[in-house]
């Protein structure tokens, strides 16, 4: 063999023994960087995504809308009900002096000042002449600002009954809205993915009303360089927290949907990120659980919708059948996707 190939050949030999020193010294053969789905990696239209966004968001909204004018109308169904048991003392309270004139004839303040027997006596009957008055007078304006105020109650309450009936139908619109759109990719009903023993997680924060406060990408995303919402980091962590805590990417610069809002993250189903196959055995059931997981915190967290092995959540429309494209990451059968309001 020529000097140069042998020259050649130990230099190939000495890079094959110092990359197998380097294996063997981390303990096992190293494995590529699995990639992360990228901007047109995960199957839908941006019409279809669109869709989906406006559909579940406007059904949340609603719902927080509907949830807040019940509660209302319970408090003033309460005030109402209080309301009425005071307008039957004063009622009471009225019919006593009523019947006191009936049964005596009026008493009018000349005829009480002429029957007084001497000047003290004139004095302490136009006293009390002057007290009745007042009782009498209070008596009747507390029963007809009462009776104003059961009033207005009650059209209160006819008012919030009118706005539940208005939610009920953007509901019921928002979620024939979800299903034309979801029809162009299966769309139909699917068994999906519940788990009775999901741990619960800590709710995030909502306005006073119930509603949820608008966010945007402000706090830096732990899994990439880019920023999330803040609800979106809660939900994060509370998965983390029950147990989730494989390879997980929020924040993306380009394409459509929420990830580059900061209101999305790709969970792998594989511990070490995301691989170009279907999930199977443990990484399936990792999928299933994670899925299940945010379906059941989904009023609790601020979930806009989940997608998993070939379906879809959403609050409107629950589990239904979604073909994303036909590759692992299009079908989200390598990873578990979550869109946050």
């Amino acid at each position: 063999m020529p000097r140069t190939a042998v020259n050649r050949h130990r230099t190939l030999w000495s890079i094959v023994l110092m990359v197998a020193a380097t294996v063997f010294s981390l303990g096992g053969p190293v494995t590529p960087a699995l990639a992360v789905p990228g901007p047109g990696d995960e199957g839908g239209s941006k019409n279809l995504r669109e869709a989906l966004e406006a559909a579940s968001k406007g059904h949340i909204e609603a719902k927080a809308k509907l949830e807040s004018s019940q509660k209302q109308q319970a408090a003033l169904a309460t005030e109402l009900q209080k309301i009425e048991l005071r307008l039957v003392d004063l009622t009471a309270g009225v019919g006593v002096v009523a019947a006191q004139s009936y049964r005596m004839g009026r008493l009018t303040p000349t005829s009480m000042l002429l029957n007084s027997a001497s000047p003290d006596a004139f004095l302490e009957r136009a006293a009390m002449l002057e007290m009745m008055a007042q009782r009498d007078d209070r008596q009747l304006k507390a029963l007809t600002a009462a009776r104003e105020q059961a009033a207005r109650a009650k059209a209160a309450i006819d008012n919030e009954v009118t706005e539940q009936a208005k939610q009920l139908a953007i509901i019921a619109k928002r979620k024939q809205d979800a299903e034309r759109a979801l029809a162009a990719v299966g769309g139909g009903s699917s068994g999906g993915y519940v788990n009775a023993n999901s741990p619960a997680a800590k709710p995030a924060p909502r306005n006073s009303d119930g509603s949820w406060p608008k966010e945007s990408c402000t706090v830096n995303d732990p899994t990439t360089s880019g920023c999330i919402s803040p609800r979106t980091l809660h939900a994060m962590n509370q998965a983390k927290a029950a147990g989730f805590t494989w390879y997980v990417s929020c924040y993306r610069s380009g394409g459509g949907g929420e990830h580059p809002k900061g209101k999305a993250c790709d969970f792998a189903s594989a511990k070490g990120g995301f691989k170009n196959s279907n999930a199977t055995g443990a990484e399936r059931t990792y999928g299933n659980n994670l899925a299940a997981y945010y379906v059941k915190n989904a009023n609790r967290l601020g979930v806009l919708y989940v997608i998993w092995y070939r379906q879809i959540w959403m609050p409107g429309t629950g589990w239904r059948a979604y073909n994303g494209g036909g590759s692992p990451a299009s079908d989200h059968t390598n990873h578990v996707h979550l869109s946050m309001l």
